[in-house]
C-alpha cells in the first residue's frame, strides 16, 4: 500500500538541533535553531508568564473545547496588540481574528481561506525567507516565488530592486512580507520604505499577508508593528499572522493569531466566519492553556508592565550580544561581514559565512548555524561567545590561506 512513499529529508532546522543534541563535545555551541536563551543558556521563564500561570492553577476548573475562533479574551487582546487599542480599524469592527496554533498554523490557515477564495493567485516571498514559508503555501496548491530582498555583497536591503519587482506583479498576488526582525537575514524595511512600499501595493491591488513573529524583539513593541499600523492607515486589506512563542517565551504552547484588516465590519464578519470555518477542517478548534496564560498577561496591568519590562531587557541582550561578537570579529574578518553584527537586528544575523565555513564550524568547532549562514544571536551568552568568535575567525583565516 506505502511503497511509493519517499522517505522525508527532514525540516533542516530542526533536523541540524537534534543532530547537535547528538554531539558529545564539552565546547559545542548551538546558533541554529530561533530560540531565545537567556545569560546562561537557558531557556527563560517570564516573571508574568510564571505568575499568570499560577494564578491559572489556582483557579483550575473543567477544560471544554474553545470555539473554533478561539478564546475570546485572547483575541480581543491580540487585536489590541497587534492594531494598537485606539485602531480605526479595530475601533470600526473591521478585524477578523481568530486563535491559531503557533505563527505557522495562522500562516496555514491564511494559506487555506486564501487559496478557496483567490484560487488563482500566486504567493510571492522574499529572497530568502524563512524555509516553512514556501512550504505552507505549496502544500496549500500555491505556486509560490520570490522577489529580491537581501544584498550579499552589502548584507543589506535591495529596496529599489524589490519595489520594482512588486510593482510589476499580477493584480491580487499574493505578497508575504516580514513585519521585523527578518528571518533569515536580521534585515528589515525602515519606516519610509514601509510607506513606499504599501503605496505600490495599494496602487497595484496585492493582497499583502505579513509574518510577525518577533513583535518586541526589533526597535520595541510599538515600532514593530508599524507596517501593520500603516496598512490600516492607507486602507489595503491585508492578512497578519502573529506569534507568542518568541517574545512571550511560550514556544510549545503554540500561541498564535491569524487576523485580517477587511473593508467593512460586514466583510469582517463574513471572513472570521469562513476562518472559522478553515481551523474547523485542520484542527477544530485551538488550546487552551497558553491562550489563558497571553490573554492574563496582556489584559492585568501589573503584569503587562511586567512582560513590557523583561521583553526590553531580552531585546537589550540581543543587541549587547551583537556589539560583543563584532568585538571579538574585529579585525579577524571583512569589514562587510563584521558591520552586518550591528546593522542587522531581531534575534538573526547573515553572517556571510558560506556552506561550507558553515559545515567546517560545525565538524571542526562544535558551532552549529544554519547553513545559509544565518546564525542565531539570541543563543549567544558570554560563556560561548569567545568559542564562537575564534572559531569564526580561525575558519574564515584558513579559506584566505
Amino acid at each position: 500500500m506505502f511503497e511509493h512513499i519517499d522517505a522525508y529529508p527532514g525540516d533542516p532546522i530542526l533536523t541540524l538541533n537534534e543532530n547537535f543534541a547528538k554531539d558529545l563535545r564539552d565546547n559545542k555551541v548551538n546558533l541554529s535553531i530561533g530560540i531565545y536563551y537567556d545569560d546562561e543558556g537557558r531557556l527563560p521563564v517570564m516573571q508574568a508568564v510564571r505568575e499568570a500561570e499560577g494564578q491559572l492553577l489556582a483557579e483550575l476548573g473543567p477544560k471544554p473545547y474553545l470555539p473554533m475562533a478561539g478564546f475570546a479574551q485572547y483575541r480581543d487582546a491580540v487585536q489590541s496588540l497587534v492594531f494598537g487599542d485606539d485602531s480605526p480599524a479595530r475601533v470600526d469592527g473591521r478585524i477578523a481574528t481568530v486563535q491559531t496554533l503557533g505563527g505557522s498554523g495562522a500562516l496555514k490557515i491564511g494559506a487555506d481561506f486564501i487559496k478557496r477564495y483567490f484560487p488563482d493567485s500566486q504567493v510571492w516571498v522574499s529572497d530568502p525567507t524563512w524555509e516553512n514559508h514556501r512550504f505552507i503555501f505549496e502544500r496549500a496548491g500555491f505556486t509560490v516565488s520570490t522577489y529580491p530582498y537581501y544584498d550579499e555583497a552589502s548584507g543589506g536591503l535591495k529596496f529599489e530592486a524589490m519595489l520594482t519587482a512588486i510593482d510589476a506583479l499580477p493584480a491580487r498576488s499574493v505578497v508575504l512580507l516580514h513585519a521585523c526582525c527578518h528571518n533569515p537575514t536580521g534585515v528589515d524595511l525602515n519606516d519610509a520604505q514601509w510607506v513606499q512600499l504599501i503605496e505600490i501595493l495599494k496602487k497595484r491591488d496585492l493582497l499583502p499577508f505579513i509574518d510577525m513573529a518577533y513583535q518586541g524583539f526589533g526597535a520595541g513593541i510599538e515600532a514593530d508593528a508599524f507596517a501593520i499600523r500603516e496598512l490600516v492607515h492607507q486602507n489595503v486589506p491585508a492578512f497578519v499572522a502573529n506569534s507568542f512563542s518568541k517574545n512571550f517565551s511560550l514556544y510549545g504552547e503554540r500561541c498564535g493569531g491569524l487576523s485580517v484588516i477587511c473593508e467593512s465590519p460586514d466583510v469582517a464578519a463574513r471572513v472570521l466566519g469562513q476562518l472559522t470555518s478553515a481551523v474547523r477542517a485542520n484542527y477544530s478548534n485551538p488550546p487552551t492553556h497558553g491562550a489563558k496564560i497571553v490573554a492574563r498577561v496582556l489584559t492585568t496591568p501589573e503584569l503587562r508592565q511586567s512582560w513590557e519590562d523583561e521583553l526590553t531587557s531580552m531585546c537589550r541582550r540581543i543587541m549587547r550580544m551583537r556589539a560583543e561578537i563584532h568585538d571579538c570579529l574585529r579585525g579577524n574578518v571583512p569589514d562587510t561581514m563584521l558591520a552586518r553584527y550591528l546593522e542587522q537586528r531581531g534575534m538573526f544575523t547573515y553572517t556571510g559565512l558560506l556552506a561550507g565555513q558553515v559545515d567546517v564550524l560545525r565538524e571542526r568547532h562544535g558551532v552549529y548555524l544554519i547553513r545559509s549562514g544565518r546564525m542565531c544571536v539570541a543563543a549567544l551568552n558570554e560563556r560561548n561567545l569567545a568559542i564562537t568568535a575564534r572559531a569564526i575567525a580561525e575558519v574564515l583565516s584558513h579559506a584566505t590561506d
